[in-house]
């Protein structure tokens, strides 16, 4: 358990560009608590159970594009919410690092394994029977767990075991992600500095 000198893990970032206004504010000690608006239904949906199963409380808003389509939206969200997890997590001393976790909903069987090293990497092996689900694109769904790699420094390996509803892999895939950084970020009295034998996760 950490001690009670290791400071609240909150941060809160955001991002204007013409394409999208972005707010995220996580609480990595939080209770599951979300308020997700990102004018994309089923992707807000996804964004709640990783809140609700990572424990992690969660606001996060998102005025983009749409009429265009819902790239730039789940891209950049993907972005401004690996910031906001890596400025939360900070230098990384005293926690897991390391996290995974295979998890089913109902036909799908979706394996998730992180490593908060710094350096980003996704690994992702997914595939859906239907182009949509509700009104998200489900080849977003790679360049959200793309973008949220590579701003948050952490590897990401996600891979898709079993499933025939695209709704129930989406959902699994998210809930495990979400139970794989849970375990990483969370202390472990036996990890005095940081899990690295170079002494630096950043």
């Amino acid at each position: 358990m950490p001690s009670k000198n290791i400071k609240s893990r909150i941060a809160e970032k955001s991002r204007k560009t013409r394409e999208t206004s972005i707010s995220v504010n996580i609480d990595i000690d939080g209770k599951g608590e979300a308020k997700i608006d990102t004018g994309i239904g089923f992707f807000d949906h996804m964004l709640e159970g990783f809140a609700k199963h990572g424990f992690f409380d969660l606001t996060l808003s998102c005025e983009g594009d749409l009429l265009v389509d819902g790239h730039h939206t789940v891209e950049d969200c993907g972005i401004v919410l690996g910031e906001a997890i890596k400025d939360a997590v900070g230098t990384k001393e005293g926690i897991n690092r390391y996290g995974h976790m295979i998890l089913p909903m109902d036909d799908a069987l979706v394996l998730c394994a992180v490593d908060l090293c710094g350096r980003p990497y996704l690994q992702y092996d997914a595939s859906f029977p239907t182009e949509r689900i509700g009104y998200l694109d489900t080849e977003l769904i790679r360049e959200f767990f793309y973008a949220l790699s590579y701003s948050a420094g952490m590897n990401i390996h996600l891979k898709v075991l079993s499933g025939i509803n695209s709704h129930h892999i989406c959902e699994a895939m998210f809930k495990s992600f979400a139970k794989a950084l849970d375990m990483a970020t969370c202390y472990n009295p036996r990890i005095t500095n940081v899990l690295s034998t170079k002494g630096s996760l950043s």
